[in-house]
């Protein structure tokens, strides 16, 4: 009897394809295969592992006559077309719980960078400049983080800034599981965390309802002088709005490790003058969506991901039993 199918579409740790095999896959690996060769070989798996740079959409769903699951490496469900695979009873796996913490270090490393001008300072000292006045920071103690999304990236920030001196606010429109678990962290609304965050966190999936999530209506809400972190999705940010209330001083800085437009060609083609006031700000922290990639979160997605996996064979392959 012919062995069962898996494609791996990006790098991932040997946990996975190790896992996968002992479940009885033959595990096909190919991390530089681009979105065109996918589509005509992906009739052949019944199962594809795919990152940001491949789409499960539509058109690839329903040329994957074989396919029985789809599993992200990372969080992001964007890239997939949900109703599609549910109509075609294709199980969907992502695995938030593998990169969630190091999304949150990475975003208070961040903020701690923009805060005390490390950037800044370390291009002088490397120079033989130094200049202490100029370079004096401000400290997070005392100040109010708003977290807008409270799963498990907008938790594992929470327990970051548990015991810093800071009052910790969240906001979640459908989930209210934490609540019980993060006792020093106080529900409020939309409105609410925007009045009295002096720190806004995004942790937010990209959808139609968080697309610009943040504009110009918005940020008129924020109080005067926010900061604001965006490790979500860059797409939740509009950044001609974000880089206008940067320069008015409306927001007092940014630390953005994800972007509208990711790819350097594509922001000087689509939005060049943008970027270039953004690139040339002082005020931010810029990083290229790397907030989730460490060493250990790339093994522990593998492992939550056979996990997933494995519970999903021992209970009979019902797509129900996904996520």
């Amino acid at each position: 009897m012919q062995k069962k199918r898996v494609l791996i579409t990006d790098h991932a740790h040997p946990h996975l394809a190790q896992g996968l095999i002992r479940f009885g896959y033959e595990v096909v690996e190919q991390p530089a295969i681009s979105m065109d060769e996918v589509r005509q070989v992906i009739g052949q798996y019944q199962g594809v592992v795919i990152n940001s740079k491949i789409r499960m959409d539509q058109a690839m769903i329903d040329s994957a006559v074989r396919l029985e699951f789809i599993a992200r490496l990372g969080s992001g469900l964007e890239i997939i077309d949900r109703a599609a695979a549910r109509k075609k009873h294709i199980a969907v796996f992502s695995a938030p719980e593998g990169n969630c913490n190091a999304v949150a270090e990475h975003a208070l490393g961040m903020l701690l960078c923009l805060a005390n001008h490390l950037l800044r300072a370390d291009r002088q000292v490397r120079h033989f400049s130094w200049h202490r006045e100029m370079n004096r920071g401000w400290e997070i103690a005392g100040r109010t983080v708003g977290i807008v999304g409270m799963g498990h990236t907008g938790c594992a920030f929470a327990r970051k800034l548990e015991g810093m001196g800071v009052r910790v606010v969240g906001h979640d429109l459908y989930n209210r599981d934490w609540v019980n678990r993060l006792p020093w962290v106080r529900e409020v609304d939309a409105t609410t965390i925007r009045r009295e965050a002096d720190i806004l966190s995004l942790h937010l999936p990209l959808s139609e309802e968080t697309r610009h999530y943040v504009d110009k209506a918005y940020l008129s809400g924020c109080r005067q002088g926010v900061v604001l972190i965006n490790t979500s999705r860059g797409q939740c940010i509009h950044t001609a709005d974000l880089v206008e209330a940067l320069e008015s001083g409306m927001v007092r800085g940014a630390c953005l490790d994800v972007f509208e437009l990711e790819k350097p060609d594509r922001q000087l083609e689509e939005a060049e003058e943008v970027y270039r006031h953004l690139h040339q700000m002082e005020q931010v922290v810029l990083s290229p969506h790397v907030a989730g990639w460490t060493v250990e979160s790339l093994q522990r997605i593998a492992d939550v991901l056979v996990e997933k996996i494995g519970d999903w064979i021992q209970k009979g392959n019902d797509s129900e039993k996904s996520l």
